[in-house]
This record gives C-alpha cells, sequence and structure tokens, in this order.
C-alpha cells in the first residue's frame, strides 16, 4: 500500500542522519556528512596548484634561476684577482716597475749636475722628500739620498728633508706589503729564524724597529717589509722609523753639506759616527745570529 501522504510504500521509514550536539548533521560515530567531501579537498587543491604552475610544466625556469653566465665569471675572475697569490703578483710587478724608473732616472746625478734651477725653496724641499720616499720603496740606498739631502739642502733643510722622505717610504713600503703580501707570505714564516724574527716584531715591535734603524745593519727596505709581514701596528712602526732613523739621517746629511770641507771637525764626527755605527750594527747581528743557532 501506498502512503498517502509521503507517495512511499507503507512500512518504510523515512531515514535521516542524527542530528549532531551542535545541530550539525553527524553520524554516530561522530564524522560528518560533509568530511567524505572535504577529505577530497586536498587533492583538487593539488590539481588546482599543479594546473596554475605553467612555467614548470612547460619546462621555463624564473629569472632567479637563471644560468650564471658572464656573471659567474666575473665573480670568479674577481677572486682570483684578490687572491693572496695574485696580490703578492700585482706588489712584485709594481716593484720591479718602480725599480727600472728610478735606474732609468739615476738619482745618483742629483750629486753631480745639482737639483732643477725651477724648483727651490719649500716647493723643492716637499718635492725631494716624495721623491726620497718613491726610492726607498724601489731599493735606492738611503745613504745616497741622505748625502744627497746634505748636499743639495744643507745641514737643517736636508735633514727635514731626508727625514720626511724616510717616513713616507717607509709609510708606503709598509702599506703595499701589509695590503698584498702578508697573507701570502706569513703561511711561509716556517724557518726558524723567520719564526723568532716575526715573534720579535710582532710582539716588541717598537723596540725592535727602533734597533733596526738606529743600527745600519738591516737594509731599510727589508726592515720595511718584515715589518708589514708581521703583526706590528702602524703607530709603533711609524714612530720607531721617525726616532730611530735620526742620529744616522743626521752623520749622512752632514757628511753631504760638508763634503766640499772633508778636512773639517763636522766631516770627520759626522764619518766617525757612521763608522762606529756600522761596527756596532755588525757586532749585534753577530750576537743575534749565535743566539738563534742556540736555540
Amino acid at each position: 500500500m501506498l502512503d498517502p501522504a509521503a507517495g512511499r510504500p507503507a512500512g518504510l521509514a523515512t531515514t535521516r542522519p542524527a542530528d549532531g550536539p551542535t545541530g550539525d548533521p553527524a553520524g554516530s560515530n561522530g564524522t560528518s556528512a560533509n568530511s567524505t567531501s572535504a577529505s577530497t579537498l586536498p587533492v583538487a587543491g593539488l590539481v588546482d596548484l599543479a594546473s596554475a604552475r605553467p612555467a614548470d610544466v612547460t619546462g621555463a625556469r624564473p629569472a632567479v634561476f637563471a644560468a650564471p653566465g658572464p656573471v659567474g665569471l666575473a665573480t670568479r675572475s674577481i677572486r682570483v684577482l684578490l687572491s693572496p697569490w695574485a696580490r703578492l703578483s700585482l706588489l712584485v710587478v709594481l716593484l720591479a716597475a718602480a725599480a727600472t724608473t728610478v735606474l732609468l732616472f739615476e738619482p745618483q746625478r742629483l750629486l753631480a749636475d745639482g737639483w732643477p734651477p725651477h724648483l727651490n725653496g719649500a716647493a723643492a724641499v716637499v718635492v725631494f722628500a716624495v721623491a726620497y720616499g718613491v726610492c726607498t720603496v724601489a731599493f735606492v740606498p738611503r745613504p745616497l739620498l741622505n748625502l744627497a739631502a746634505g748636499a743639495l739642502f744643507g745641514s737643517q733643510l736636508g735633514l727635514g728633508a731626508a727625514l720626511a722622505g724616510t717616513v713616507i717610504g717607509a709609510g708606503a713600503a709598509f702599506g703595499l706589503g701589509r695590503l698584498l703580501g702578508q697573507e701570502a707570505l706569513r703561511p711561509l714564516l716556517r724557518a726558524r729564524w723567520l719564526k723568532a724574527a716575526d715573534g720579535q716584531l710582532s710582539r716588541h715591535g717598537f723596540r725592535s724597529m727602533m734597533a733596526a734603524r738606529l743600527f745600519p745593519g738591516v737594509p731599510f727596505w727589508a726592515a720595511n717589509y718584515c715589518a708589514a709581514v708581521s703583526r706590528m701596528g702602524w703607530l709603533p712602526f711609524l714612530l720607531a722609523t721617525a726616532l730611530g732613523s735620526i742620529p744616522n739621517t743626521a752623520a749622512y746629511v752632514v757628511a753631504g753639506a760638508r763634503a766640499s770641507t772633508p778636512t773639517s771637525p763636522v766631516f770627520l764626527i759626522a764619518m766617525g759616527f757612521i763608522a762606529v755605527t756600522g761596527v756596532a750594527a755588525a757586532v749585534l747581528a753577530w750576537c743575534k745570529r749565535h743566539r738563534l743557532r742556540g736555540h
């Protein structure tokens, strides 16, 4: 028989999910009627995300991940140019070029030909001091430059120009060695006497540099570059250079200024001082050498 009210066969009950606690349709197992359809949402989301990235499907890559090409080559080139050994090679090239230029200029002609006539007064002293510094960087012996300073400018101005040139040259050599050579040369300090010299300069920089400047046994350029490779600071190096160079510089400048009267007492005193400091430097070097061998 048909149920006239519902239009269904009689005896069939209409079933519907029981309402959950919150009024949402829920079964006795606590699962929502919409949970089945909701569980399919991640899958549909993945499909949508996959369809929304045509760039990955077609194989095209974003600009961020483009092949480095010239940029990568430029980066590698910069790293090579800034490497310690590349900078050391640059230092060697610069020093060789400076030495060649000085040899072509022939600074010893200043003793015979004198200073150019169009340069005089304070300008001449400044130019000479700068040229003095450049020549010391290029391994020109300082005694020759000190004699030229005395012969050109006299005792007082010559001493001032020579000391200024000494500090300029020492600072330039120290800066070049520290910037271009320290990183490459420090790992090579493996010999015992090299380690001893490095430790002496690093721990007692001012005292060691004062001794090197007072006694002329150590070449000026060698002391500069050895100090640059060590861990000595700028201030102790420049201060010890300025103070320690005064006695010998003054002796050579006075000898150059009085070279026309080689029998004068001032000239003889200056030459005697140079000889005494030279002998003292030789004795000190001999003692240091045997002390290092003893260790």
